[in-house]
Formats: C-alpha cells, structure tokens, sequence
C-alpha cells in the first residue's frame, strides 16, 4: 500500500472513494481482501489522525452528495474518532495510567514470538508482517488482532496498544488505545470482543479457516474507575506572537488565526515520546508536515530541544490544542520545567461534540443531528 503525503492527495483519495465505494460500504466493510486490496475502504485514517483533512471535512463532503441515510454507517464510522477522542478528553487519567503501566510490563518470550510473526496462528503472524510492512491494518483485522492478543496469547493489551501505536501511520492516543481497551472489556465494563473463526474465515474470503482460537474466555479486569471531568483547555484570552502547533493536527489553514511573527510546527524525536514509533512512522510524519508547511510562509519545522531552548527566553504561546496524548503530555512537562503559559486554541465544534462523549457511543450517536446542525448540515 502507498500512503501519499500530500493534501491535495488525501482529497483526491476521498473524492475516489465517494465516486466509486461509498455505497457498497455498508455491505463490503467488514471484509479484509488482502493486504493489496482495500478498495471496499477509504484508508483516508492517516490523514484524518494527522487533520491533513479533518473529520468535519470528510462528514460534510460526504453529505454534500448523499443523503444521511445512504451513508448513515460510514458517517458514524467517522465519528467513532471524534468520540473516542471527547472520551479520552474527558477522562485524561485513562492514557498516563496506560502509559504509566507500559514501565512495569515485561517483554517476555511469548511477547517477542507475538511481535516477531512467531506464534502458531497463522493469520496472526501474518498480519504482524502487513503491519510492519504497511503500517496500516483493516479495522475488522485490528479487532481479531488485538483479541488474538488478550485472550488467546494471554499478552497484556497494554502491549498490543503499545505495538500498534509504534507501527500505524494512523496511531492516535485515543482511538488506538480506548479501541484496545474496548476489546479487552475495559471499556464497556464487562462487554469483551473475542474473535471467533468462523468469522475471520468468512470475512477474509476464507484465506484463513478452522483458526485455533480461545472464545471461551472472560473479560479482563479492572479496579480502576475514571471519573467525568470538566473539560479544562488553558485559554487565557490573550494572543501572542508566537503558534505552535503538532503534526495531529495540521489542518490549520482551516481554523480563523491571527497573524503570527513566528510560526512552529513541533515534531518530537522518539527520546521524549512516551511511545516510541517505527522509523517509518517518524518519517511518515515528517513528509506530511513538509508538504502542509511548504503551502506556509512563516511555517517552521522544529524539534522538542528547539522548544524547549526558545521557551527560556519566550514564556507564553499561542498552542492549537493537540488533544491529549504524546504531545499534549510533552507540553504539560515542559510548562512545568520552564513555568510557560499556553493559550491553546481549539475548533467549536470539537469541544461541542465532547459535550456528547460523557456516555457510551449510543447516546453520542442520538446526538449527530445536533452535531450535524452546529455543521450547518441536516439530515
């Protein structure tokens, strides 16, 4: 698979998939053909995590040629990111307890058998290769991965989470990792997915039968509660002379910003990274950031040491909020180290969609029509 690094080409691909896929969507989307052949997806998630166009874009290209109800699944798919990260958002303690547990974990024999394709399940092994390959996977295939992983391998999910977010071109701190908590049955207390083999061989076309599979198994457990949290963004109501912003979020052309005397585009080596990605990930992230800042004139492409050297002299910047995750953590240590002041600025629609991830998806989706209406769309 070639994952172009160019907006332009990630409209170009969506356009494709809205011209010839989008109706056999409901229908063909569960089907992993292959690793050569995902034409019954859009693959458009690498450029959606990274906002080289972003969730609403997608949503509103869409209706603009189909009614709600012809592409009522796919839009609801779109919207899984969305609320995934309102979640997260509203339970930030979820992402620095994974990341805190990741410390404690050890990597043993039947952890490296996993990771290096060695195992004794055959399709297992090789969606390891295609993930190191490709640094994609189908979304069905990811489910029946990461329950292989939990119940069948008996590995921490901690560690599949970890091993996705190294490897995907669309690694995202909420998705990636509330997904994988979801299959474990942390998520929705009690409610795991187990992967069953007479549903993998029937949704890959029958490339893989009669898999040796644990699907007698109960969900993991959890002490751990996460309480609702206030939404709270650092805004201090005063711009200043310098934005900042992440590679999650490079749509910035479409947010109303004022003019700015510098402008930085942070990209953070592996050291500072409390998951350290693929090479090729880091690359991939570098190639879109190139290609969005080249359509700048005042765009400058820094790393975390050059931050942190312009934040001794520089104390309060204007920040595009990056959700929480990798950057924003990197952010709050380095607040702390250097006693900066951020005003983070964010879209209104996302903080209006969060209000709806306090609940479980099902009250999240009772409520796209609203969403759709603060879009200016209707159903």
């Amino acid at each position: 698979m070639n994952f172009e690094t160019s907006r332009s080409a990630a409209l170009q691909k969506l356009k494709r998939f809205i011209d010839k896929e989008i109706y056999n969507y409901n229908f063909k989307r569960n089907f992993d053909l292959g690793q050569n052949n995902k034409s019954n997806v859009s693959c458009l998630s690498p450029y959606i995590s990274h906002r080289l166009i972003t969730e609403y874009e997608v949503i509103k290209t869409v209706l603009s040629k189909f009614p709600y109800q012809k592409v009522e699944k796919y839009i609801q798919e779109i919207f899984w990111r969305i609320y995934w990260k309102g979640w997260l958002e509203l339970r930030p303690e979820v992402w620095s307890d994974f990341t805190e547990d990741l410390k404690g974990i050890k990597e043993d024999d039947n952890y490296k058998k996993a990771i290096n394709a060695e195992t004794q399940i055959e399709c297992f092994n090789d969606w390891v290769k295609e993930l190191k390959k490709n640094n994609y996977l189908h979304n069905h295939t990811r489910m029946w991965f990461a329950s292989i992983w939990i119940f069948t391998l008996n590995l921490p999910w901690q560690k599949g989470a970890e091993f996705f977010m190294k490897y995907l071109f669309d690694g995202d701190a909420a998705s990636n990792t509330l997904s994988w908590r979801w299959v474990a049955g942390l998520q929705t207390k009690g409610k795991h997915y187990v992967a069953q083999s007479w549903n993998i061989s029937k949704f890959t076309n029958s490339r893989y039968q009669n898999v040796k599979l644990n699907e007698n198994v109960l969900p993991i457990t959890d002490q751990r509660e996460y309480k609702l949290k206030t939404l709270e963004i650092e805004k201090n109501g005063k711009s200043n002379e310098i934005l900042i912003f992440f590679e999650n979020d490079l749509n910035i052309e479409s947010l109303k910003l004022q003019s700015y005397k510098k402008v930085f585009c942070v990209l953070l080596n592996n050291e500072k990274r409390k998951i350290q990605i693929d090479e090729k990930v880091l690359n991939y992230k570098k190639t879109l950031i190139n290609d969005q800042t080249k359509r700048f004139d005042n765009v400058e492409i820094i790393d975390e040491k050059s931050l942190n050297d312009l934040s001794d002299s520089v104390k309060s910047f204007d920040v595009i909020y990056p959700f929480v995750g990798e950057n924003l953590s990197f952010l709050k240590s380095l607040k702390k180290k250097n006693s900066l002041y951020y005003n983070f600025i964010t879209r209104e629609v996302d903080e209006f969609c969060w209000n709806f991830s306090n609940k479980g998806y099902f009250n999240f989706k009772l409520n796209i029509p609203k969403i759709l209406q603060k879009l200016s769309l209707s159903l």
